[in-house]
């Protein structure tokens, strides 16, 4: 076993959310009479923290009516919440990491409210020894996520590994110094996730399993 602590991410990584994420951020603009971003914008910032993730998508949204935006996004995703669903295998994924005795973690760019309401609502709370949220530390892609993880859970750097959709999950695994590997059927397009050069990309939750029960 060579990683003994496997890190995910969340959204478009373990769960299918990311076109219902892109979907609140475009409702959300157009309800506040905002420049609606098209999707490839608006799905860039999955993943970021939220004042990195409103700078890029609405560029044009006054510092005074932040609280009023993200107050628009959440009733919206709250609306879709209860339609997301695990990606077709992630629980079997899961239950033979567990079984080997890997270490699951989880480093999200969610609030640590939504993401505790996610686990509940999916039940893959015992899964998890740790979680980190880009409310309670530095947002991704700083490496702090990672980095108090790897404390947390007694990981050395050489012996973690990040999974993740995004180029923000790569570039924190890379800034921590940690291995990681991508999945390419989340948020960001699949050249964007190779030209980081993770140690793999994956096109599927059964891909993923199957590399990780190979070399991980």
């Amino acid at each position: 076993m060579r990683y003994s602590l496997i890190v995910f991410d969340w959204d478009g990584t373990l769960i299918d959310s990311a076109s219902a994420i892109v979907e609140c951020i475009q409702q959300a603009a157009r309800d506040m009479g905002l420049e609606v971003p098209d999707r490839e914008r608006a799905s860039h910032v999955i993943g970021l923290g939220l004042h990195d993730s409103l700078r890029h998508a609405v560029p044009d949204l006054p510092a005074e009516r932040t609280l009023e935006f993200v107050a628009c996004y959440r009733r919206e995703f709250v609306a879709r919440e209860g339609r997301m669903r695990l990606f077709p295998g992630v629980l079997e994924l899961l239950e033979a990491l567990r079984a080997r005795g890997h270490a699951l973690a989880v480093a999200t760019g969610k609030s640590r409210r939504g993401l505790e309401r996610a686990l509940d609502a999916c039940g893959l709370r015992p899964y998890f020894a740790a979680s980190r949220c880009a409310d309670e530390t530095e947002p991704k892609p700083h490496p702090a996520m990672l980095h108090e993880l790897m404390q947390e859970l007694a990981s050395p750097p050489a012996q973690a590994l990040m999974v993740g959709d995004t180029s923000h999950d790569l570039r924190m695994a890379a800034a921590a110094g940690v291995d990681c590997v991508a999945v390419c059927y989340g948020a960001h397009p699949e050249g964007e996730l190779r030209a980081l050069q993770p140690r793999a990309c994956l096109a599927s939750v059964p891909d993923l399993r199957q590399w990780l029960l190979h070399h991980g």
